[in-house]
């Protein structure tokens, strides 16, 4: 069903009529190219998804921002019900590293949060939303959070932290992995003997990961019957070419970790979406936010390290969306974990060395010294 936003509000009318409410600036530099350091990078450790599928299969596809042929970000909700548009599989990456780690974040967009239905979850979230504009900050639901709320388009991911071992990838391995789930950070140890903290299978060099239907909230993937249980899947696996699902994609296995089928998903460097974060005016993002000095430690030079600030200014940090919650989804600059709101917006992107270090409580050993800039200082 495709909703425009007279309609949702007619919508809310009639519920409200029957009662039915309680039911309720630094561009990228250049652009990744295949073959390129960074890419091989993301490649070899590329996650495996286990994307579970709820009732409206085609909301839960992982694809492109710009699936429709345009970078609009108000018209992905629609967009997203005309069968003319496929919806390939891309997944969105940076790249940034350090003495001794490479950091890959992982960014999967899907073009709509439908929690709560396709319909009834973006009726409850307008109404909510028009109830905030008429009373302030009161909402009387208690659910004007983005875990709660239908909206227009989404995007989480993982940060996936390797151990270097000399300069051949071959030797190196996945060491911790961090989720985005609904503003909530999760940490995960690779392999099955951690103590402190909650593991994530590793296979083929690869953490597996689970995104949940409707919400595309992502965690370790761990197969039990919370997880799997009377659900079907779709298996996202990197291999250098962008698919769409079919029928024959998805997994119906009682023992789902032996399902066969797989979709092949494509690599693109988040640049893509950060140049167009600094347009003016915007139809890709709604909500701007003014970043302040971000102070990181590099050593470009061997041997040598030193310290350089820098500052990403106002950029686009929430895509624009209008059917549900308005300007919902974010990109990974956007990412925050609201259990810790005394870190600085972004933090979590442009310095994740800093960030894993305190998260897992890691020594000196584990170098926070960037060695290269990240593609949005260059």
């Amino acid at each position: 069903m495709t909703l425009t936003r007279p309609a949702i509000v007619f919508s809310v009318l009639i519920a409200l009529m029957h009662g039915a409410a309680s039911v309720w600036t630094h561009p990228a530099a250049v652009l990744r190219k295949p073959g390129t350091r960074d890419l091989d990078i993301a490649s070899r450790f590329a996650p495996i998804f286990y994307q579970a599928l709820g009732e409206d299969p085609r909301g839960d596809y992982i694809t492109n921002f710009d699936f429709d042929g345009d970078w609009r970000g108000d018209n992905n909700w629609n967009n997203l019900d005309d069968k003319r548009f496929p919806l390939k599989a891309y997944v969105y990456y940076s790249v940034a590293e350090t003495v001794t780690h490479y950091f890959v974040h992982y960014a999967v967009f899907h073009p709509r949060d439908y929690k709560g239905g396709a319909v009834r979850g973006a009726i409850l979230s307008e109404l909510i939303r028009e109830g905030l504009k008429r009373g302030g900050k009161y909402d009387p639901t208690g659910m004007a959070d983005e875990a709660a709320l239908a909206h227009e388009n989404d995007m989480e991911g993982a940060l996936v932290v390797i151990k270097k071992n000399g300069s051949d990838l071959k030797d190196s391995r996945v060491e911790f992995v961090e989720t985005l789930h609904h503003n909530s950070f999760a940490r995960y140890v690779a392999g099955e003997s951690a103590r402190e903290f909650s593991f994530v299978r590793i296979e083929n060099h690869s953490p597996v990961l689970y995104i949940e239907p409707k919400g595309h909230g992502i965690e370790a993937f761990f197969g039990d019957q919370k997880q799997t249980a009377r659900k079907e899947f779709l298996r996202y696996v990197f291999d250098g070419k962008a698919q769409e699902p079919s029928s024959n994609s998805i997994c119906r296995d009682v023992d789902i970790t032996r399902c066969e089928a797989k979709v092949s998903y494509e690599l693109v460097p988040l640049s893509v979406l950060w140049l167009k974060s600094t347009s003016s005016p915007n139809e890709t993002y709604g909500t701007v936010c003014d970043y302040a000095e971000v102070k990181l430690s590099t050593s470009i030079k061997p041997g040598t390290e030193a310290f350089k600030s820098l500052t990403p200014g106002k950029v686009g940090c929430a895509f624009l969306g209008q059917v549900g919650g308005e300007n919902m989804a974010r990109p990974p600059w956007g990412w925050f974990d609201r259990d810790d709101r005394s870190e600085p917006l972004g933090r979590w992107f442009f310095d994740p060395a800093t960030r894993i270090k305190g998260d897992f409580n890691l020594d000196d050993k584990f170098s926070t010294s960037y060695v290269r800039l990240p593609f949005w200082a260059q």
